[in-house]
């Protein structure tokens, strides 16, 4: 009969197949699919013919009601041969994977000493309490686990301990008796490095650390808890400390991987398999910022109308922002809109021009880097050279310009003079080592730069006056030579000291003198500020047309030579 089995409803019947008989069902429904399955598997099950399937005693319908049954052990995003195939794995293995743990002969772990303690406590604290919740038992008990004496909390590690040896044996045994289950660590990936942290993740771990010092007993919650939202609301100094160690991180990690691929060709690892950032995109920006680099020009004309409205959009909520400029430029003119694009149009060819500007410059610098490096000091000479070298015009006369005849008389004449005749000379020798060594030191000593701490000052720029009457009587005290005799920790020592000692009208003489000088010097540093603006425009529009004939040559020079 059709939908029964011995007169068993088909969902009763089902669970009475053997794996034989159940693997000739999916090697049934294979025959039945097109050779070519590439259809979602609902539809290729909606088509397939059931009474096609059936074999022995199991109908269409037991067929098809199996199939169900069985295809709810396993992910469907395929299509339905690929699920048959996995459909035959897990008939052959259904413990595999995640579900190991359900196996009838896998081992079951031990509780550990506080779960102990739990399990004996709970009934006794629920009849004691049953007006409270899971949750606050749960922190009640596992207050009360803390406060325990270390003898008491002995009994229930000591029991765990058992348990746990126990269990170690009979996974062992586990092991043995089920290889095929159990999935060993492969080569690949005990030899992979780690891979490196994002900056959020090195901060929480140091901030982590710090807060156990302090907390030895907070949970993962309370640690949680207490860092919540603190990254967002570091400042941008703090966070780019992280961002560099990241990066870093990254860097070393890069190395390793790429050392690993040339080394280990049969891991089967490629460049494809390398992390490619740690940084977010507001942590690349935030970099990009921090070194100087342009932000990004817009991409089109809208963008650059957005930008420039949300610049003046600071109190309106993020959500509402697009929305009302999205309605703004509905509102515009074709005309305006066109002339945004125009804009953006332009911004991105200045863009271009300043990105093969940027090019060609570091090209040249690392030419003419190259150059001054292969440039080496002249070797230092030999007193025997600067001897020759002094009278090489007298012998080449008297051997009528024959310069190896000159040579050899020249060498003869030296081993035969005496070491005082020699001592001018090898003086000499001495000084161009010197000479040598002092030029090789300034080649390879790195580029003087500018003092930590100490602002650069630049040309024409202003000398900034005291900010306070103190600071006046200190320079002029400092400046008129009294104090030279002492050193400089107890020179100031002494001027703090005058300075209290001065009476009030002397201080107030000296404060309005400062001021003053402030009041003179915002005059010319505004002077000042205003040829510069002007002259650095000019230097920089110099600069720009000098920088695009020089490209506009080579592009021309190389097309030319193409």
């Amino acid at each position: 009969q059709n939908g029964r089995l011995g007169g068993l409803p088909v969902l009763a019947a089902v669970d009475f197949w053997a794996q034989d008989d159940l693997m000739k069902l999916l090697d049934g429904m294979k025959v039945n699919l097109p050779e070519k399955d590439l259809t979602k598997y609902k539809t290729s099950e909606a088509h397939m013919d059931w009474e096609k399937v059936a074999f022995n005693t199991y109908s269409g319908d037991m067929c098809k009601q199996k199939w169900l049954e069985l295809s709810k052990e396993i992910r469907k995003f395929r299509t339905l041969t690929e699920l048959i195939v996995d459909a035959q794995d897990y008939i052959k293995n259904p413990y595999k994977g995640k579900k190991l743990k359900k196996h009838p002969d896998f081992p079951k772990k031990p509780l550990t000493p506080y779960f102990r303690f739990f399990m004996e406590k709970r009934a006794k604290y629920a009849k004691l309490h049953p007006e409270m919740s899971n949750l606050d038992l749960t922190k009640i008990l596992s207050k009360k686990y803390r406060e325990l004496p270390e003898r008491k909390k002995e009994k229930y590690v000591n029991d765990f301990h058992k348990e746990k040896e126990t269990f170690v044996v009979n996974m062992s045994k586990f092991k043995e008796d089920h290889p095929d289950l159990v999935e060993t660590k492969s080569k690949k990936g005990s030899n992979v490095p780690e891979k490196p942290r994002t900056p959020q993740q090195l901060w929480y771990n140091h901030e982590k650390k710090a807060l156990l010092k302090i907390h030895p007993d907070a949970t993962t919650k309370d640690i949680k808890d207490s860092l919540g939202k603190k990254w967002t609301q570091l400042s941008d100094k703090k966070r780019l400390k992280w961002i560099h160690k990241s990066l870093e991180q990254h860097k070393e990690y890069e190395e390793k991987m790429r050392g690993l691929i040339q080394q280990h060709p049969e891991l089967n690892l490629t460049e494809g398999d390398i992390v490619k950032t740690t940084l977010t995109k507001a942590e690349r920006q935030l970099k990009d910022k921090c070194d100087g680099r342009p932000d990004k020009p817009p991409s089109n004309g809208y963008s650059m109308f957005c930008a420039e409205l949300m610049s003046s959009m600071k109190d309106v909520p993020s959500t509402e922002r697009m929305v009302m400029c999205s309605q703004r430029w509905k509102l515009l003119k074709q005309s305006e809109k066109d002339a945004y694009q125009k804009r953006c149009e332009q911004v991105w060819a200045l863009q271009m021009l300043l990105n093969n500007l940027e090019a060609v410059l570091k090209a040249e610098s690392e030419k003419r880097g190259k150059e001054e490096k292969g440039k080496l000091p002249d070797p230092p000479k030999t007193a025997q050279d600067i001897w020759q070298h002094s009278v090489i015009g007298d012998y080449m006369a008297r051997f009528k310009n024959d310069r190896p005849k000159a040579e050899k008389a020249m060498e003869a004449t030296w081993n035969t003079m005496e070491k005082k005749e020699k001592i001018m000379w090898i003086k000499k020798a001495a000084e161009d080592q010197k000479r040598y060594e002092r030029d090789l030191s300034e080649m390879r000593a790195p580029p003087a730069v500018v003092a930590s701490g100490k602002k650069m000052k630049f040309d024409g720029e202003p000398k900034k006056p005291p900010s306070n009457g103190y600071q006046k009587f200190s320079q002029e005290m400092l400046s008129n030579g009294e104090l030279n005799h002492l050193p400089m920790k107890e020179r100031m020592g002494e001027i703090g000291g005058r300075w209290q000692r001065l009476p009030q009208k002397e201080k107030d003489r000296y404060k309005k003198i400062a001021e003053e000088k402030q009041k003179q010097y915002k005059v010319q540093l505004e002077q000042w500020l205003a040829v510069c603006r002007y002259s650095s425009s000019q230097r920089f529009n110099m600069q720009i047309k000098y920088c695009v004939k020089k490209t506009l040559r080579r592009a021309f020079q190389t097309n030319f030579e193409m």
